[in-house]
């Protein structure tokens, strides 16, 4: 969607809010031993305290609040009795909707301790969605995203999961314009100012190809490479957009 009124920014800002608040407590709770449904939970009680509801269950049935993804999962694990372990790369991932509005985030916590490949892994699609970010200007097309996000990922040593991509979003939760995390040749769309995107980095240690499970949600790496996901749904501006999932 495209932000066309105050009340349009308003509404994205109370679901981001909600976004992040569910984030930053199922974050502090990530610890070793805690199984992925215990973190759901905890997101779920904060959708349902701020008055908001998980989109994915809305729009797609799935059969979470939240997503939380172990390891060479990517995105979209479902939570149950899976356990974080030691050295875990845990995937945060939750989108709400709030009175007709959507967002969308994701983080990627370390638990334990971690290989400092894996610590590496974080720290670079961390500075690959920053970066993406910045590109996210009104008149730059869309795969100037990409272009950044393979860039930092080549240059330090990683792969993008490039089956993968961001996506517009606002009134539901998959919108036009795809965001291709390579720079795609094809995604010659132009960003326009008011446009509310989701700039979500996925990158690995292997090849970047990725499978999905018997489940029919979780998307893992194909060969078993550790993963990491960070996303923020964002306003596209004439300079740097306005972040609707940051932390307060």
């Amino acid at each position: 969607m495209s932000v066309e009124t105050q009340a349009d920014l308003e509404g994205l800002l109370a679901a981001g809010r909600v976004v992040r608040a569910a984030l930053d407590a199922m974050s502090s709770a990530v610890r070793p031993g805690i199984s992925t449904s215990e973190l759901n939970a905890i997101g779920a009680e904060v959708l349902i305290r701020l008055g908001a509801r998980s989109a994915p269950m809305l729009v797609y049935g799935f059969p979470a609040e939240t997503c939380v993804s172990l390891r060479d999962e990517v995105v979209h694990g479902i939570p149950g009795d899976r356990r974080v372990e030691d050295g875990d790369l845990v995937k945060l991932d939750v989108t709400v909707e709030k009175k007709g509005y959507m967002a969308d985030a994701a983080v990627t916590v370390v638990a334990g301790d971690a290989p400092e490949a894996s610590r590496a892994l974080a720290a670079c699609a961390r500075r690959a969605l920053a970066r993406a970010m910045r590109a996210a200007q009104a008149g730059a097309r869309v795969n100037e995203i990409g272009r950044v996000v393979s860039r930092e990922a080549r240059e330090s040593g990683f792969s993008v999961v490039r089956d993968l991509d961001g996506h517009g979003i606002g009134r539901t939760i998959h919108e036009a314009p795809r965001v291709p995390n390579v720079y795609d040749p094809r995604a010659r769309t132009r960003l326009t100012r008011g446009l509310v995107i989701a700039v979500e980095p996925m990158l690995t240690t292997g090849s970047g190809h990725v499978i999905e499970d018997r489940d029919g949600w979780t998307i893992r790496t194909a060969d078993g490479a550790p993963a990491v996901h960070f996303e923020q749904t964002i306003v596209v501006m004439d300079g740097a957009p306005i972040v609707l999932t940051a932390a307060a």
